[in-house]
């Protein structure tokens, strides 16, 4: 087992950008030799897949990419991925309005929904106090006091989306294929990635579905000086990259992602991805709010749109 401790965690994290560049390149390297070249790089045309892909093919220009085409990426997202060389497309076996009306809507964040689902549909007893009183009188493993209003909620709740849409078909492609992924995550950008960084490091040999993270130690202000660097075309929806004090974004969508996603939106400022999407892509989010009812869940949860 690998354990990283927070001090080589904060060096990795600190590395000058060539330094980092580098040791991308030496976790992809080792992960391509291990499986004798039998991987692929999970491409779903967002900034940081278009960087890793970018980097893999520099060390080995026959790495396939693959794109999962859930039917929730920005219409720009989908053009782009059709314009990259030696890109697999595959897609899920439901639609998200089939998941939705199976198992519910993803809101809060994976975690949140994940309890409140389990206190709403467990036989488990011991489960459902552990998730609405914590664990040994913690708040490990429990909903959160803001959240609990949820559990009455007059629609389903529920952390599957991601499993059904994403994971089990990467899964089943993996088991077909027999390739290993290697995918664009930065653990900076939540805690569990973090946690998973710090307990496997970039390359997670001993998980029972292995997996290479190199971007790991990278953060955003890496990713977009890497583009810029490198003059990389990036999906039109980010719109282009400014600096402003030493400090870069793009003009456009800040994450693309799912589109109908509600994990993260009530940290939003406004204009959040929702009230975003209504001047950029107004069908879409016609779609969203009134077919996919997703307004009245927004509305349960205080997020304006």
């Amino acid at each position: 087992m690998y354990f990283k401790t927070r001090e080589d965690y904060n060096k990795m994290m600190q590395l000058p950008f060539e330094d980092k560049i580098q040791a991308s390149m030496c976790r992809i390297r080792e992960w391509y030799e291990l499986w004798n070249g039998q991987v692929y790089v999970s491409f779903g045309g967002g900034k940081d897949s278009t960087v890793l892909l970018d980097i893999a093919r520099k060390c080995f220009a026959d790495i396939e990419g693959v794109f999962l085409n859930t039917g929730l990426e920005y219409p720009e997202i989908v053009q782009f991925v059709k314009q990259q060389e030696n890109i697999t497309t595959i897609k899920p076996k439901y639609t998200f309005y089939e998941v939705i009306q199976k198992y519910g809507y993803p809101v809060v964040s994976k975690e949140q929904s994940q309890y409140i689902s389990e206190v709403r549909n467990t036989k488990s007893e011991a489960l459902r106090q552990k998730r609405l009183n914590g664990i040994n009188g913690t708040n490990t493993g429990k909903i959160s006091e803001k959240w609990k209003f949820l559990i009455d909620a007059p629609f389903k709740i529920s952390d599957r989306c991601c499993c059904v849409l994403k994971k089990n078909p990467a899964k089943k492609f993996e088991k077909q294929s027999g390739k290993k992924p290697i995918i664009g995550n930065l653990a900076a950008e939540s805690w569990l990635r973090e946690s998973h960084y710090m307990q496997y490091g970039c390359n997670a040999y001993n998980l029972t579905r292995p997996v290479s993270n190199p971007l790991s130690f990278w953060n955003e202000q890496d990713i977009l000086r890497y583009i810029v660097q490198s003059d990389l075309q990036i999906a039109g929806v980010y719109g282009s990259i400014q600096e402003n004090n030493g400090n870069l974004s793009v003009s456009g969508v800040q994450r693309t992602g799912c589109m109908f996603c509600m994990f993260g939106t009530h940290k939003e400022e406004c204009p959040n991805k929702f009230q975003r999407m209504k001047i950029s892509h107004p069908q879409l989010y016609r779609y969203c709010i009134e077919k996919l009812e997703i307004g009245k869940v927004l509305d349960y949860i205080n997020v304006p749109y």
